[in-house]
Parts: structure tokens; sequence; C-alpha cells
């Protein structure tokens, strides 16, 4: 019997009746002779729930512990699905993270999997039952549970559909597939059939709330086709996969937005080898992600950069700056600014020139200023003020035609 590994994300399960929805179509699944692995996430609003009880009583909680109380969102959710599959004559068993021996590098709330041995799943499997496995979480070595970040259950689910050789896996969300923008700031964005690894990772890291991008890093790694479609509909959904056949004049396959995004700027940078380095080795040893980077022309042994980091990391970028900048002589932090990031992503742009042009004209003739640039080989995007960020994805969207 072939494996099919399904997702189900928070809104899917939100509640008492989602959950008993999605019941019934893993029974579906199975009894059209699949053997079915489910992983869910915690239900829509309970890890925000935890997250404020916890800063209710400790300001700063320790990571450690935070990941511990994270991962009860999704202990509560698979023991709710398999009592709902037995309630529908469906034999399941449920299993934590670490019964499932997802194996860690062990660095809390953003650990990365190092290992899946899978636990007993196989055996459950052979023996007629359907195993919910609990998303986001593993262990590490030494026993302490970690979490993969928001969107982690993804990640779960398709190491998972790796390690057991999955004939399929599917992403079951609250949108039917991976849509040429945001549908909510685009009315007449278009579902894709079809995707490749490259372009959904580029829309994924730019800010499309449809997938995590580790879970699309680690599918693209290991060669691990999957499918996003919809929980509350029987269509077919959008597929990503190595290869994708494409038009030859495509030049933008889709257009994301960030609005979780955070530009700090540093002043009086001194003009030497190794004065930006520094800056970037403190970024790494806290452990945060920077991406959009501008440094100007220096004046008088001077120079300014500027660059951004995702919100949630904000607080500990700037802190460890301060530190850093107690030495005035190494530079100043300026004033930290919230930026929209708003990116064109498509494979035709290795073959195809004009795509800036075009992108930064029709910003300019809505009168959309840009802040920041970066570009890579598929990807371009630009800062802008968070006013106009729904405005510039609407612009950028009309000015490549995706809405045909």
């Amino acid at each position: 019997m072939s494996i099919v590994v399904q997702k189900f994300g928070g809104t899917s399960v939100a509640d008492v009746d989602c959950i008993k929805r999605v019941a019934k179509r893993v029974k579906r699944t199975l009894t059209e002779g699949n053997q079915v692995v489910v992983v869910v996430s915690a239900r829509a609003g309970v890890t925000n729930q935890l997250i404020e009880r916890a800063s209710a009583i400790l300001k700063n909680p320790t990571e450690r512990e935070m990941d511990v109380l994270m991962t009860c969102g999704e202990q509560e959710t698979i023991a709710l699905m398999t009592l709902a599959l037995h309630a529908l004559k469906v034999p399941a068993v449920s299993r934590t993270g670490w019964q499932a021996e997802i194996i860690t590098e062990g660095i809390h709330t953003k650990s990365r999997i190092r290992e899946v041995r899978g636990g007993d799943i196989r055996k459950q499997l052979r023996a007629g039952n359907v195993v919910v496995v609990a998303g986001f979480q593993g262990v590490s070595d030494h026993g302490d549970v970690t979490t993969f970040g928001r969107g982690g259950s993804d990640l779960s689910a398709i190491a998972l559909a790796g390690a057991l050789r999955a004939k399929s896996c599917q992403i079951f969300t609250d949108v039917e597939g991976v849509y040429t923008a945001d549908p909510r700031i685009v009315p007449n964005a278009c579902k894709m059939p079809a995707i490749n690894y490259e372009e959904m990772l580029e829309l994924a890291s730019s800010g499309s709330k449809v997938m995590q991008t580790r879970a699309v890093e680690f599918a693209q790694k290991h060669n691990i086709p999957f499918e996003v479609r919809s929980t509350f509909s029987n269509k077919t959904g959008t597929t990503v996969k190595k290869k994708v056949k494409s038009l030859e004049d495509t030049l933008v396959s889709g257009v994301a937005i960030d609005k979780n995004q955070v530009r700090l700027s540093i002043t009086e940078l001194p003009d030497r080898p190794g004065a930006a380095a520094a800056i970037f080795k403190i970024m790494s040893e806290t452990d945060v992600v920077v991406d959009m980077i501008v440094q100007n022309v220096a004046r008088n042994g001077k120079a300014n950069l500027t660059f951004t980091v995702p919100t949630e990391d904000a607080f500990r970028a700037e802190k460890a700056l301060k530190a850093h900048f107690l030495d005035q002589s190494a530079g100043k932090l300026g004033k930290s600014t919230n930026i929209a990031k708003v990116s064109v992503v498509g494979v035709g742009m290795r073959s195809h020139s004009g795509v800036a042009s075009k992108f930064f004209e029709a910003l300019a003739n809505a009168g959309i200023n840009m802040l920041m640039i970066s570009t890579s080989e598929i990807k371009i995007s630009v800062a802008v003020n968070p006013d106009n960020g729904d405005d510039a994805t609407r612009v950028a969207h009309q000015a490549f035609d995706l809405g045909k």
C-alpha cells in the first residue's frame, strides 16, 4: 500500500467541527487504499494564547521553556484528531514529535532537523492504523523538546514524507493552492497548477504565507514533491516539484509581499575592512536572519549601512547592536523603521532583460517610492513604506499581466 502524508494547518483544525471535517477527509483517503500519516498544527490562535500567557508571567521567558509550552498546542490537536477518527470507526494512534523520533540539532524555537527515524510509524501503518503526528516539534540528542519556528508543521510533514518514501505529500490549508499574489490583496490573482522549488522558495522567503521557507528548502534539497490544496474544497491544488513546464515568454510567475520586516540603520560606520563584517557576525551570533543590505559610498572615512530583519528578531538585533556601539568609534545605531518588502519572482528572469525596468517604472507611475532594492537570479525585491505595500503588490501584478 502507498503511504500518503497529509498536513492540516491551524485554520483547518480550528475547532471541533473543523476537526471532524478533516477526519472524514482522512477516512476517505484511507478507504481509497492508502496508508495515511496525518501531521497537524495547533488550532488557530492557540500558540498565540500560550505565548501571551508566558509573557504575562515573565517578559522574556527562556526559549527552552517556551518550546515545552508551545508544543502543547499540537499535542492537543493530535489527541482530538485521533478521537475524531475513532468516532468514525477508523483505527488511529497519535504520536508526538519525539515519539516519531524527529531528531533535531537542539537549538530552541528555530531548531533544524538532523534525522527522521520515524519511531514505530511504519509498524502502526502495517497494523492498519492512521498515525496522527504533532507537527512543529522534535527532540534533541539530550532529550530536550525543540520546535521549528512558525509554520514548522510544514517541515514536519515534508520530512516525514521523505523518510517514509510517501507516494504523495499534501499540504492542506485555507487557500486552494499557490496564487500569483495574495488574493486578499489582489482580487484577480490566479491559482498556479504547478510551480518549481526555486520559485516557491523565493515566494515563501519573500512573504508568501502558503508555505514555511525551510519546508520548501528541505523539499528541494531532498527532491520531495508536494501539493498545496484547500481543506475546504475537493479541487486540485498547486503541485510543487523540481521541473515545471512553462511558457518561454513567462517573465514573472508571482508577486509576494512581506510586511514583517524592520529596517535597521547604522551611521558613521568606519570605512575600513571588517567593519561591516563585525556587524553581521553579531547578527549571526544572535541568530538573526538578515535580508536586504545597502551600504552607501563612504565620506570622510565614514559610511552608512542599512539592512532589514524579521520583525520578531528586531528587538534582539537592536539589543546586540547597542552593546556593540557602546564604543562610538565603531559607529552609531540609527532609528529603526517598519517597511514592506514587495518581490517579483520568476525563472524567466534568467533569459529575459527588462524585468527590473518594467517593475520600477510601474511603481514610479503609481507614485510609490523605493527605499531599498535587492536582487537574486530569479527575484527582484524592493522595500517600500508599509502604507504603500498593498498598492505596490497590485501594481506589480498588473504590470506583468499575472491576472491572465
